[in-house]
């Protein structure tokens, strides 16, 4: 057999799996885990909470392969758990009508001290009223973004709304604009992000960036703006109809989503956040959020950049094949990234009701695209491994197209306004890990998808994944 043909064999058999493995959690009969917050303990045990009201203690959740695992029921009757968090003791749970922090005061395995942290924010019984949670942030404080009733309308106060609990109890209204979230996190810079789905006022799914005293795009919760005085006056309403980056430049309070997350094409329903902050032990993806969808019971990762004072960057898909729908997304400091799901009332291309899935890195690095950066005149791709200059130094390597979506009152959008940029030029540096492409016709407000099926490292492999989506607000100077 030629040299060819076994390197085309090795590459064939390649795939997610060899450099990202995944350890599935048997769920033990009687136990529904429809997971909605995940959070470690300072004992080594995983805590998971549920959508049903349960929180699980799970020991020895870290071998590898699994061995001897117990799901211990530790807290029930609580009300769809969607965010846990540690802190001096306590656990804190986001229930749908409050935030709440226990402990078991007596030592005897469960759960027996339940107090209110803060119950300031309303509920009316509507099923489209989730409570997301944070984890905690640098002054101590958690974050929550809550669901507007029936995805159209802000029945009670703070529908639509970001919210912070001050270690002491104070509910700080942070931010409006919200539609549906899936989850929330922090990146590196200790910023925190929430995803949005698609609906009225958001054409696709999205990561957003929450920066206090923003609008976040979807206009039924500003009614609650004279219930929080340290916000400011209420922003004006978007026009219906009209673009992301056309409003952004009329509403002074109005932050674009940092990365559009095309509909479809990475997934349908966004979810939670993990950002990879522990210095080398999940691969070459250091300081990168890495961004659950329910829907394609998958993850991707995103880069982003702050440019002009605001984030943007670039969607590249990751690891797919989860057991259930995803929601929260966790990781641990020694590298690992935990995954749980639930299908329940949305579907999922994972077909269990409910999973905890571990994704490992395997110390093997990919050839991936490892940034995707602004350039004044075009991009500029960082790789993971030396590229080959015959296939990387060629611009008809690279394609490249545009969309953006309607900004409406309707429920999401098509793709609209497309078109076709011209890669007009690459120069790769020396050592094979950078590619400056200049390009012809690029679009402010517009995803810009970069397909390069025919890139090749340096070995002769293709990338793992060979498709980008930046989404661009500003060109740096």
């Amino acid at each position: 057999m030629t040299t060819l043909v076994l390197l085309l064999a090795l590459q064939a058999k390649e795939g997610e799996q060899d450099y990202y493995p995944m350890i599935k959690f048997p769920v033990p009969p009687g136990i529904v885990l429809e997971a909605g917050g995940i959070e470690l303990l300072p004992n080594g045990k995983v805590a998971v909470a549920t959508r049903r009201g349960d929180i699980y203690l799970v020991e020895n959740a870290f071998t590898s392969p699994l061995r001897d695992v117990k799901f211990h029921h530790w807290a029930g009757g609580l009300h769809e758990v969607l965010g846990l968090a540690y802190r001096d003791g306590w656990l804190y749970a986001m229930q749908r009508g409050e935030l709440t922090k226990i402990k078991d005061a007596d030592g005897d395995g469960r759960a027996d001290t339940f107090r209110t942290v803060s119950d300031a924010f309303a509920i009316n019984g509507d099923y489209h009223e989730y409570a997301f949670g944070s984890s905690f942030d640098k002054e101590g404080n958690l974050w929550s973004v809550l669901c507007l009733t029936g995805s159209f309308t802000s029945a009670v106060p703070f529908r639509g709304w970001c919210v912070r609990f001050t270690p002491d109890g104070r509910m700080i209204p942070t931010a409006s604009g919200i539609r549906s979230p899936g989850g929330m996190g922090t990146n590196a810079e200790g910023d925190v992000f929430y995803c949005d789905n698609q609906g009225p006022w958001n054409g696709t799914s999205s990561l957003k960036w929450l920066k206090p005293g923003s609008f976040q795009g979807h206009p039924e919760g500003n009614k609650w703006y004279a219930l929080a005085p340290g916000m400011g006056p209420a922003p004006e309403k978007p026009r219906d109809g009209s673009r992301f980056h056309l409003e952004m430049e009329r509403i002074p309070q109005y932050v674009p989503p940092a990365v559009l997350l095309p509909h479809g094409k990475v997934g349908n329903s966004a979810s939670g956040i993990a950002c990879d902050t522990t210095g080398g032990k999940f691969g070459p993806f250091s300081n990168q959020l890495f961004v659950s969808d329910q829907s394609f019971s998958q993850v991707n990762r995103v880069f982003l950049e702050k440019i002009g004072g605001r984030y943007q960057g670039a969607c590249f898909p990751f690891r797919s094949g989860f057991g259930s729908g995803n929601v929260p997304t966790v990781m641990t400091p020694d590298g690992s990234l935990f995954v749980g799901g639930t299908n329940r009332g949305w579907g999922s291309r994972g077909s269990a009701q409910g999973a905890l899935d571990r994704v490992l890195w395997s110390g093997k690095i990919p050839f991936e695209v490892l940034e995707m950066r602004a350039r004044p005149d075009g991009f500029e791709l960082f790789f993971t491994k030396p590229a080959d200059p015959a296939t990387a130094g060629r611009a008809a390597t690279y394609a490249m197209k545009t969309w953006t979506y309607i900004f409406q009152s309707q429920y999401g959008s098509p793709e609209v306004d497309p078109t076709t940029p011209v890669v007009k030029s690459v120069e790769l540096s020396p050592d094979g890990l950078r590619a400056r492409l200049v390009v012809d016709g690029l679009q402010i407000g517009h995803v810009h998808e970069l397909k390069m099926p025919a890139l090749r490292s340096a070995e002769g492999r293709p990338l793992l994944h060979d498709v980008a989506y930046y989404t661009l607000w500003a060109l740096p100077r």
